[in-house]
């Protein structure tokens, strides 16, 4: 295969699989004519393994040691005498795979090769809890993980291929790696593991956050480049949190309980950032709370008509930007009333996302975070 073959088969930029040959030695065995590269079926496993590994997170550097170590211990193996013995070079034939089996793979880590879950040496620190302050609310009651934490790599800047995470963490440059390959197995399967391990919360604020802010900042940065890999990264986003979200359990419409009053969910007209919801409305039944959801750009008569007919406890309209959010629209439906006379209930308005920034309105919270909010329905329907 050509370079260009190989490329689009991993999902990469060429020049990305002709850096691996010259930084890492991830480079064919063979070239025709000299320098024209081409790729055998075991050159591009090779490559496949590096990309598996960066898409955890590993740093480039490490991921290649590891799938140049892993090739030269498979090579070694089919080389390998009946008796004893060892093969000392690793392969014979001096290529990429031979570079890989050399005595790094007899240290500590040794051939672990399965990627930073399993065979890899803890990282250090991978048992403290999760900080309070992990992100915007951290604190709040909620945030806290279920498991414990593994650690926050802070070991240098790293571009999480191509995007600027710093010392995020590693889980963080897992998912833009997978991301900007557009690698859906990869990319599911990192979200699975980051909600596993730390729940919706905390994988929502520590992990999958970073990532989409990253995603959004290169594309506005790039004039209209990499929307294809924010729309790929929400859409596989939307539908880990939804295969996570336990069955909502059901309310009765104008419950005369406010214990068992559903919370509403919309994003106000001309607002289509759904998925900050999305995580709310998972959080919220994860935690047996009644939700509806009426997801994006929802109008102005159809909003009112569904808190009326259903009665709910708690309302909480999303605004990504200034320009959509509704100082007006917020207190009209914080005014909404129903019931009996002298038993008349009104809903608790949350005024939810960016947007409401500096144009908050009185008495209407603001929740800075998922937590907040979580915590603010919550007390809202329980009372």
């Amino acid at each position: 295969m050509t370079t260009g073959e190989v490329a689009r088969r991993l999902g990469v930029a060429p020049t990305t699989v002709r850096s691996w040959d010259q930084r890492y030695g991830l480079g064919p065995a063979a070239r025709v004519g000299g320098r024209h590269r081409r790729w055998t079926a075991g050159d591009l496993a090779r490559l496949e393994r590096m990309c598996a590994l960066t898409a955890t997170g590993l740093p480039p550097a490490e991921a290649a040691r590891l799938a140049l170590h892993e090739a030269g211990v498979e090579a070694a193996g089919a080389d390998a005498p009946p008796e004893g013995g060892s093969v000392g070079g690793g392969s014979t034939e001096g290529g990429p795979a031979g570079r890989g089996s050399t005595g790094r793979g007899s240290t500590g880590r040794g051939p672990a090769g399965s990627g930073p879950r399993g065979g890899r040496e803890p990282l250090p620190g991978a048992r403290e809890p999760l900080p309070g302050g992990g992100g915007p609310g951290g604190g709040a009651p909620g945030a806290e993980a279920p498991a414990p934490r593994r650690a926050v790599r802070a070991r240098r800047p790293a571009d999480g291929g191509g995007l600027r995470l710093g010392d995020a963490r590693q889980e963080c440059k897992g998912l833009a790696r997978a991301a900007l390959r557009l690698d859906a197995a990869a990319l599911d399967a990192q979200l699975e593991a980051a909600i596993e391990e730390y729940g919706l919360v905390a994988a929502w604020q520590e992990v999958i956050m970073p990532t989409l802010q990253a995603v959004g900042r290169k594309w506005e940065n790039s004039g209209e480049r990499y929307v294809e890999v924010e729309h790929f990264l929400s859409w596989h986003v939307s539908g880990a949190l939804r295969r996570h979200t336990p069955p909502v359990p059901t309310a009765p419409a104008a419950a005369p309980d406010r214990s068992g009053a559903a919370t509403v969910l919309a994003c106000v007209p001309g607002e289509n950032h759904t998925l900050p919801l999305e995580v709310l409305a998972a959080a919220l039944a994860e935690r047996g709370l009644p939700v509806r959801m009426f997801g994006a750009a929802v109008p102005v008569e159809s909003l009112v008509a569904a808190v009326r007919r259903t009665g709910p406890a708690a309302v909480g309209l999303w605004a990504q930007s200034r320009t959509t959010a509704s100082r007006p629209l917020a207190q009209y439906v914080a005014g909404l009333e129903w019931g009996v006379r002298g038993a008349r209930r009104r809903p608790a308005v949350l005024t939810l996302g960016p947007g409401w920034a500096g144009q908050t309105v009185p008495g209407l919270p603001h929740p800075p975070g998922l937590a907040e909010a979580v915590a603010a329905v919550e007390s809202a329907v329980r009372g």
